[in-house]
């Protein structure tokens, strides 16, 4: 009889953009998979790959009490029917739900800490509330996996990963991959540091790189933003700069491509003004962003989000794109400033608009040479295989 495995997130996206070659991987290793996501129209994407599904009601940002306790029990009683060998969770609510379920019947957990979201932006009794909630989540789980040094430094010392008999050495060499950008997955018994959800670097494969100008003479120079629209995406940065470099050099293009959240619809209204303006282009959410890619000469990241490892930024970097983006952990680790993009004080608009004329100013000779650096150091330090052998090899330990 196969093993099962459940994967649990909050997102078909989560599912079909980072999670599909995994899946697929764990199938061609003779498990069968179980996921457990809310329906979403990726799901149709997925239709070639042989799976068990599960549709849980999970409501990414609220704090109802009773629907969060309706999930629990969901998964507790969907872990007994199937008994899986093994849970891997990803995002918060599956992360801390799921492990509690998990754990209370008796199987084994990988968590993945894809960022602690904007928990890391509140302040007093909320913070220590929901951290708190994190610690005795993952208290049993049989491996942490943290996308950034950051947040893997944040678990150690909070002690929400406390490892298994270990070395005192062996934590600084766990930090090795996000102070140094060495490539390689540092283990600590328990908990381990792998490069975000990885790219994959064939599906986003390098593209030929449009000619431009310099935001006013020759082409025009296309800027992109990829990702929810959210406050704490720095969405109200990338529209401001929008607004000042339009205004010095009118033949620049800023496009917005994601779905809004439906807690801050109020960006509709804004977004469809700047659009009249011809300042910002809201592009909606798309099936599929290559061909947005490859009319673009670099990605604006402007995230102070708790990201684990930012997906989009990964992607960009793969297609042998400029990155202009924070200082902020699961931003930073994906550049080499001034050698594959630019990095910036996040919140600082001034020095976000800096960073621009600053690319804007470089010659096109100098934009293509930072884009393929960009790619030759995905493909030597985040390729999405590297996270794959990471799992298939904890799951062999269990």
């Amino acid at each position: 009889m196969k093993k099962l495995i459940a994967l649990l997130t909050n997102n078909d996206d989560d599912i079909y953009c980072f999670r599909k070659e995994l899946i697929e991987a764990l199938i061609a290793e003779d498990y069968e998979v179980l996921i457990s996501c809310p329906y979403g129209e990726k799901f149709e994407l997925m239709k070639d790959v042989d799976y068990i599904y599960d549709d849980p009601a999970i409501d990414r940002r609220g704090t109802d009490v009773i629907a969060d306790s309706k999930l629990l029990l969901h998964y507790i009683s969907l872990f007994s029917k199937y008994r899986p060998f093994a849970v891997l969770a990803y995002t918060a609510k599956p992360n801390v739900y799921g492990s509690m379920a998990a754990h209370l019947l008796g199987i084994p957990v990988i968590n993945n800490v894809t960022g602690f979201g904007s928990v890391l932006n509140e302040s007093g009794l909320k913070v220590k509330l929901i951290m708190g909630l994190f610690k005795f989540s993952y208290r049993q789980s049989e491996c942490m996996m943290f996308q950034n040094s950051t947040n893997m430094r944040l678990a150690v010392t909070s002690g929400m990963v406390t490892g298994k008999k270990k070395k005192a050495g062996n934590v600084l060499m766990s930090l090795k991959y996000g102070i140094f950008g060495g490539c390689k997955a540092m283990r600590n018994r328990d908990f381990i540091l792998i490069p975000g959800s990885g790219v994959n670097t064939e599906r986003f494969s390098y593209m030929p790189y449009p000619e431009g100008g310099n935001g006013i003479n020759g082409e025009k120079i296309v800027f992109n933003y990829i990702g929810r629209i959210l406050h704490d995406k720095g969405v109200d940065d990338y529209i401001e700069a929008a607004k000042r470099i339009h205004a010095k050099y009118p033949n620049t293009e800023f496009n917005m491509l994601g779905f809004i959240e439906p807690t801050e619809m109020h960006y509709e209204k804004e977004l469809a003004e700047l659009e009249k303006a011809g300042i910002v282009y809201y592009r909606g959410s798309q099936k599929d962003v290559r061909p947005y890619i490859e009319r673009a000469h670099a990605l604006i990241h402007p995230s102070t989000y708790g990201e684990g490892m930012s997906n989009v930024l990964l992607e960009n970097a793969s297609s042998g794109r400029p990155l202009i983006t924070t200082d902020n952990p699961g931003c930073k680790e994906t550049v080499l400033d001034g050698v594959t993009g630019y990095i910036y004080r996040g919140g600082s608009v001034e020095e976000l608009v800096g960073k621009i004329e600053r690319f804007l100013n470089m010659s096109q000779e100098k934009r293509v040479l930072m884009g393929k650096r960009g790619r030759q150091r995905m493909i030597r330090n985040f390729s999405r295989k590297k996270v794959i052998t990471a799992y298939l090899s904890k799951l062999e330990e269990l």
